[in-house]
Formats: C-alpha cells, structure tokens, sequence
C-alpha cells in the first residue's frame, strides 16, 4: 500500500454528512462503515493515555492547540508533529489492526467547517458543539457504532476559542429550550458530548473545563450540557460556573452497566461524581440509557433509582433532571457491533422490534409499542415517587 493510500485526513470528521444513516441522538445523516470484527476485549477504566498523539500545523497556529501540546507532553506523552493534515502509518495489515492503531491515536486538529455550523439536536438540546470527536470506551450498543467513516482515529479540536466565540449568534435561534415554555428556564441549550465524552479526554485537552468557564462568564440565558460515563470531575469543582452548564451521568441497571460498558466507570463513580458536582452547585442530569427490559428490570432499575436518591440525599438547591433513552439499533449499527463483540449478549432480534423510520427515512429498530408504554409508565411513576426533585425532559 502506497503511502497516500494509507494516509487518513484527519481534518476529516468521523461523522460524515452524507444521507445514509441517522445517529440516534442527533439524527444527523452519516455514513455508514463496515468495521466489523475489530474491537478488542473491554477493559477496566482508567484515564486514557494514547498511544500516538499527532498534531497538524494548522492546529499549532491556534493557543488552544499549542495549549494540548503542553499539556499532553506534561503528561510525559511524546507528540509528533505532521507536516501537513495527512496521517500516515494508521492503517494495518487487517482491519482489526488498523482499528487498533486508530483507537490508541489522538489527532489535534482544527475542527472542519461543518462542525462550526451548528446543527439541531433534539430532544436534549437546542444546538450542538463539538470539541472532540471520538471516543476510548468500549460500549457494546455504542450509537456511534454505525457512523463512523473511516478509522476511529480520536480527534481533538484546537480552535476552541473561535468555536466558542461563533455560538453568540445562536442564542434564542433554537426549538428544543429556547422557545419551550417547560424548559425556557435553560435558555439556549448547548449540548457538547454527541460524537464524544468529555471526561474521556479532558485530562488531555482541558476544553470543557474552558468551556465552563467560557458559559460562567456569559451573561446571557444560555447553558451548556455535556453527559459522560466518567467520573474524574476534580477539575470541575471550584470553577466559577455559574449555574450555566448542566454535567448529565450516564448510568444503567447493574445487569446492564456491568456487561455493556467497557473501560468506562464504575456506576458507583459516576454516581460519587454526580453528587460532588451537584453540591458545587452545578445543575446535574440523569441520562438512563439504554434503557433494557431485561429479566426483573423493575428490581434493577429501581435499585439505580434508589442509588441516585442516596446519591443526591442533602444536596441543597438540587437541580437535577432525567432524560429516559430505550435501546435502539440500526441494521448498519447491528452489523457493526456484532463483528466488534461477537460474543456479546446483547439482543438486536430484528423480529422482536418494532421498526421505526427516522427524520431522514433511516430505518432503526425500537421495543414495540406495549413495551415502550410500561417502560415509560413505570419509570414516570418511579421517578415521581423515589425522586420527587427530578424533571423528567423527555422519554424515548
């Protein structure tokens, strides 16, 4: 293989704009790649050290790029410097090898146009930013599984300052807080973890902790929200955020988070978390998701629910909201996830699912309907009673 047959553009998003699929929380339209059989055994969690960090020159003209080099250097992590936004040696004599080498790699670049023209995302948000894309866990119903477009290499961005700077003149412009009465106390919404997890990386780049800082100085009614399976929140407490950002933890029934989430933390952590950002006056949010009837999933789930009430037990002024996700999968995202976990036991039964079509006529594959309703039945009716602090945003 030649060279600039094996080069990967790294400018290039992963999540490419091209209408083929839709992923499930942004409905953006994307590619739809084969990788199947090439994600290794799942691992416990820990901070994530690359293997092979690369930074672009154009990422080196911007503070925030200079600023990852530093830090990533500090961290006694050697970075190699491109010569131009092409990077070579990622590709391997097999796909499994390939996305190995692309997993453990860290790009520093500059965020392609696409990604600084803000797209909807409902129902969690008005808008959505991003700083990053990629990620280091191993999900086993990962919803990135069927988007992405090429090797998995991590991209970090470096032109945080400009992306913050342009989110000015989307306030008041979105559908999903800014013109809701239910939730117009959030103002514009900002969501920043679609294609990626924030804690996953930020002891590497420190742009959400920019970030927050960047909405606890805007005097406006607006609020970033960032959800995350993580729990290394210490460079968070003490920020002078304001009330602006809302940090949502994602957590499952045990049965669920034990078996499905690799190298991510414990629920446990993630709940630990929660509460110590929750008493530095953070808003704080509950993703549940995804949300399985597996056997006795009343008795799993309502124990999470009563982990979260202890959780958040003597929180003064708690503003803590829940947004409810049931598993979905696209055919694309099955074929993925199988050849990633081909051992994995988790049910993608086409014949068991009701098929639903998405904004773009992209088929995924939802419970059928009975299910759906005594799911959000009992989980409207667990919440209101073991947490009668939280708002429930959304169901689906």
């Amino acid at each position: 293989m030649s060279p600039e047959q094996d080069a990967v553009d790294v400018d290039a998003p992963l999540a490419v704009g091209v209408p083929a699929a839709t992923h499930d929380a942004s409905s953006e339209q994307v590619a739809i790649r084969d990788l199947a059989g090439l994600a290794p055994a799942a691992r416990p969690a820990r901070r994530w050290t690359p293997r092979r960090v690369v930074v672009t020159p154009a990422a080196l003209d911007h503070p925030h790029g200079r600023q990852i080099v530093t830090r990533v250097e500090g961290l006694g992590i050697e970075v190699e410097r491109l010569r131009a936004n092409r990077l070579t040696g990622v590709r391997g004599e097999t796909d499994r090898e390939t996305y190995a080498r692309a997993k453990s790699t860290m790009a520093i670049v500059v965020s392609p146009p696409s990604r600084r023209t803000l797209q909807p995302i409902a129902p969690s948000a008005d808008w959505r930013v991003d700083l990053a894309e990629g990620c280091p866990a191993h999900c086993q119903y990962c919803y990135l599984a069927g988007s992405l477009s090429g090797p998995p290499v991590t991209r970090v961005y470096a032109d945080l300052d400009d992306i913050l700077a342009g989110l000015a003149g989307y306030v008041g412009r979105g559908t999903v807080t800014s013109r809701s009465t239910a939730r117009a106390d959030e103002g514009t919404t900002f969501e920043a973890s679609c294609y990626t997890d924030p804690l996953a990386l930020e002891h590497l780049t420190g742009g959400w902790r920019r970030a927050v800082e960047h909405f606890g100085t805007w005097n406006a009614p607006v609020q970033l929200r960032w959800t995350t399976k993580f729990a290394d929140v210490d460079g968070f407490v003490g920020l002078p955020h304001a009330g602006r950002t809302r940090i949502r933890f994602s957590i499952n029934a045990a049965p669920i988070s034990g078996r499905f989430e690799g190298g991510t933390a414990t629920g446990r952590d993630r709940l630990d978390a929660l509460r110590r950002v929750a008493l530095d006056g953070y808003p704080v949010g509950l993703t549940i998701a995804p949300i399985m009837p597996v056997p006795n999933w009343q008795e799993h789930y309502g124990a999470l629910l009563d982990e979260v009430r202890a959780a958040v037990a003597g929180v003064d002024r708690l503003d803590l909201t829940a947004e409810l996700i049931t598993h979905r999968f696209t055919p694309g995202s099955r074929d993925v996830l199988l050849g990633w976990y081909p051992r994995t036991r988790l049910e993608m039964d086409e014949q068991s699912r009701s098929r639903k079509f998405g904004r773009y006529g992209a088929v995924k594959y939802v419970y059928p309907a009975p299910a759906m309703r005594e799911l959000r039945a009992w989980f409207e009716r667990e919440l209101a009673e073991r947490l009668p602090a939280c708002r429930l945003l959304y169901f689906t």
